[in-house]
């Protein structure tokens, strides 16, 4: 798994049909230390996460081993919102600070 911040949507109305009603989140992937990575990912949201959270992302054949993406071309999922990271003892992240 990856962690990653929500930075915007991508709407598709011309899809494969087993991706009708599955919401898109264009996330940007971070560091160790939290930091924006050069690299974005586009990925199906399982858990209603919202713009700037930080979330969980299982990429490759894991995002298949759902109930719900099984049966999707998926190589990305949203499978979690993060409530806080730590490292080290040392707090990296909270939600809660983020919603102030």
């Amino acid at each position: 798994m990856q962690i990653a911040r929500v930075c915007g949507t991508v709407v598709s109305n011309q899809k494969e049909p087993s991706l009708m009603g599955v919401k898109f989140l264009l996330l940007q992937l971070l560091d160790a230390e939290g930091k924006p990575m050069p690299e974005y990912e586009v990925a199906a949201d399982s858990v209603g996460a919202g713009l700037d959270e930080w979330v969980l992302v299982s990429r490759g054949s894991a995002a298949r081993q759902t109930s719900s993406s099984e049966v999707r071309p998926l190589d990305a999922l949203v499978v979690g919102i993060i409530d806080t990271v730590s490292v080290e003892n040392y707090l990296l992240y909270s939600k809660r600070d983020q919603d102030r």
